[in-house]
């Protein structure tokens, strides 16, 4: 085995935004503490570090699955002890810009679904959104409790090769990825205590209390310990882990739709001591689903009656059924667009720049130009569906250009990235890899954006997908601040 330090004294930041190290290979000031300590450290100490936080994360059974794997279902979320670090400065604006696109994105779900002002005002084209596979019919009219869609998000950000954010995609269905933050912080204060308590990182274990309010906030104001439950499809869901973290974190019950029943319009859950009324819903199961007698009929998954207990204000539930036309990917296109409409303001994060391949002239600059894009198909994620041009192959790119000619509507395409780098541990070295992050906004009485958030890393050498079915990982994120550590 070859002799190395498993330190920095050999890291090559490179080309790329390196979220630790500027361009000259000089530490980032708020990142030096833990530069200095992880310098300090011999190889072994190191090493013993990381593997101690596999076998924690092991032993906690932090698990996700891959489905159609050979291999097996159940997978370990790879860790790496090495965290990200934001300042307070820049988390202040990415806060900042989350919750004024979250405000506008409930205001742009509450108009689809009444009045339409936005599409009668010509500011997005009708077809794209009653054309979208997210636009639900079923929810026409319907008045969520506080007039609230979007209760729980992840959005994914990404910092280019400038040094700054971009919204690279709103995820505001059924946003997973949470409970990963949580253990990983647990573990990763163990792992670096002195840097941790030096650098006054911001707290994150308060975040299902903060989910909590979000939810009691949801029932009738005369209810004072509303029963809250979390829907889940299962064992077998890739997130089950996370559902029945949540729900143990909370004090609340796990529930998967066999367990509950709607009698006389109201849900009930059954329990050994016979029904008891069941106030908000957190579900963790997609939209078509929910209800058999309203969406996919050969759902086994969902509760007989759910949508017409909802749409008599019997019943809360997060996230609201049909908030998925706000993040299709097409849409995202005019997220600044909407924002502007609803708040007249202008964004304070950007959009990656984006080609809607519905348009003839957006969908001939496509089809020409495959080799420098990313394409992505509007209602897939995971990092499936989609195609990554300067990485991809002749008869790739031949797919898909036949996939979006024969169906435009359902794709979009994106230029390619230069996604920044985090010092990763990669077998006895230390590498540059690339991350992007995903903070978590809950929308309540207030909103709250959790400082930090996943950051998702591509644990691949020179990959660009980050995603953990796609062989991706993760990291601690270190938001500077002045509240304290946690």
């Amino acid at each position: 085995m070859k002799e190395t330090n498993l330190n920095f004294d050999n890291y090559k930041a490179g080309s790329f935004y390196d979220e630790l190290f500027d361009e000259s290979g000089q530490a980032h000031l708020h990142s030096k503490p833990l530069i200095d300590q992880i310098n300090a450290l011999s190889h072994k100490d190191l090493r013993r570090r990381q593997k101690a936080a596999e076998l924690a994360l092991h032993q906690l059974g932090i698990t996700f699955s891959v489905y159609g794997d050979k291999k097996g279902t159940e997978k370990i979320f790879p860790f790496d002890v090495i965290p990200r670090v934001i300042p307070a400065s820049e988390w202040q604006n990415i806060e900042n810009g989350l919750k004024q696109r979250i405000k506008a994105l409930n205001l742009f779900v509450d108009d689809i679904y009444h009045d339409k002002k936005i599409l009668k005002d010509k500011v997005i084209p009708q077809d794209l959104i009653l054309s979208s596979k997210c636009y639900l019919k079923e929810c026409e009219g319907l008045n969520p409790p506080r007039k609230i869609w979007i209760h729980i998000t992840g959005t994914d950000l990404v910092r280019d090769v400038d040094g700054a954010f971009y919204v690279l995609e709103d995820n505001l269905r059924c946003p997973s990825g949470v409970s990963y933050v949580l253990e990983n912080r647990a573990i990763q204060k163990r792992t670096f205590p002195q840097a941790f308590a030096t650098m006054n990182v911001r707290r994150v274990a308060d975040y299902p209390d903060h989910l909590y309010d979000t939810l009691k906030y949801l029932a009738p104001d005369h209810i004072e310990k509303p029963k809250i439950v979390i829907l889940t499809p299962g064992i077998y869901n890739s997130a089950y882990f996370e559902h029945a973290y949540l729900a143990q974190q909370m004090g609340i019950t796990l529930a998967q739709g066999s367990d509950l029943v709607v009698v006389n319009d109201e849900l009930m859950l059954r329990t050994t001591k016979g029904f008891e009324k069941v106030d908000v819903v957190y579900r963790r199961i997609d939209d078509d689903f929910l209800d058999p007698s309203v969406f996919r009929k050969d759902s086994m998954l969902g509760v007989k009656g759910l949508m017409n207990a909802y749409r008599k204000g019997n019943l809360a539930l997060a996230n609201a059924p049909g908030n998925g036309i706000a993040d299709d990917k097409a849409v995202y296109a005019y997220v600044p667009e909407i924002i502007k409409y609803y708040l007249g303001e202008e964004p304070i994060l950007p959009n990656v720049h984006t080609y809607i391949c519905e348009d003839k002239n957006q969908r001939d600059y496509v089809l020409d130009n495959l080799e420098k894009l990313v394409v992505k198909a509007v209602n897939q994620s995971g990092g499936y569906g989609m195609l990554i041009g300067p990485k991809s192959t002749h008869s790739e790119r031949e797919s898909f250009a036949e996939k979006i000619k024969a169906n435009p509507r359902d794709y979009i395409a994106q230029p390619t990235l230069s996604l920044s780098r985090c010092p990763t541990i990669i077998g006895d070295d230390i590498e540059g890899r690339h991350v992007d992050v995903r903070p978590y906004i809950l929308y309540g009485k207030s909103i709250f954006v959790l400082p930090g958030g996943l950051t998702r890393v591509a644990l691949v050498k020179d990959s660009l997908v980050v995603n953990s079915s796609q062989g991706g990982g993760s990291k601690d994120t270190w938001v500077l601040g002045s509240e304290g550590n946690s």
